[in-house]
């Protein structure tokens, strides 16, 4: 079992900037691709980024490219997403996924989730 526990949620004003962590615990010896989705009211749970063990492949929805950057720590079992130039439309709650997998964005593959952090971007 693996525990994911993001922070770094917030408010902001658009334009500005946050940054997302995930701290994993657990069976963080196996090699999991670390991925972040967010859903925003009203809408279904969508694929942000994702990132591999190694960290030599990401991969990043269009939405968000140019603005939002994944990185990881393994040495830390940490996992963060840097967002900059932050839009209203970004507003939702981010969560922090586990997969044995390759990098995808299909959540279905993620074997573990955390709780999730609100970000709230205002115009």
């Amino acid at each position: 079992q693996v525990q994911l526990v993001e922070s770094g949620g917030g408010l902001v004003q658009a334009g500005g900037s946050l940054r997302l962590s995930c701290a994993a615990s657990g069976r963080t010896d196996s090699r999991y691709t670390m991925g972040w989705f967010r859903q925003a009211p009203g809408k279904e749970r969508e694929f942000v980024s994702a990132i591999s063990w190694s960290g030599g492949s990401t991969s990043i929805t269009n939405s968000v490219k140019g603005r939002f950057t994944i990185s990881r720590d393994n040495a830390k079992n940490t996992v963060h997403l840097q967002m900059n130039s932050l839009k209203p439309e970004d507003t939702a709650v981010y969560y922090c996924a586990a997969s044995s997998r390759a990098p995808s964005s299909s959540s279905w593959v993620y074997d573990y989730w955390g709780q999730g952090t609100q970000v709230t971007v205002s115009s």
